[in-house]
């Protein structure tokens, strides 16, 4: 777990903004540009830029300039290394609510 560690701070502080997590869940639809992205909320372009800048350099997000186009695209393999720490998570509460189930079950029949 520990080698996620970094990778697993990075993610989730860009995670923590509605805006930045709302690109995210655009983005799952398929790329899009930035153009694109920022239509969808009220503020400046420059401070939409910043998000796109957090989203980047937490690796959520590939972007690629095609013109004069920037086009984001979602990056996969960086939200399966969190699905796979939350999956981690939920195996480890899963089996210390089925011990404790089980330790009820016995103080119960006892």
């Amino acid at each position: 777990m520990a080698q996620y560690s970094s990778t697993l701070d990075t993610v989730f502080e860009a995670l923590t903004d509605p805006t930045r997590r709302a690109v995210i869940r655009r983005l799952g639809g398929g790329p899009a540009s930035v153009g694109e992205l920022a239509s969808e909320f009220t503020m400046a372009l420059p401070s939409f830029l910043r998000h796109i800048r957090a989203l980047e350099g937490s690796g959520l997000i590939r972007t690629r300039k095609t013109g004069r186009v920037r086009l984001c695209t979602l990056e996969h393999d960086r939200l399966a290394v969190v699905d796979g720490w939350l999956a981690e998570q939920r195996a480890i509460w899963e089996s210390r609510t089925d011990r404790l189930e089980q330790h009820l079950r016995e103080a119960k029949d006892d």
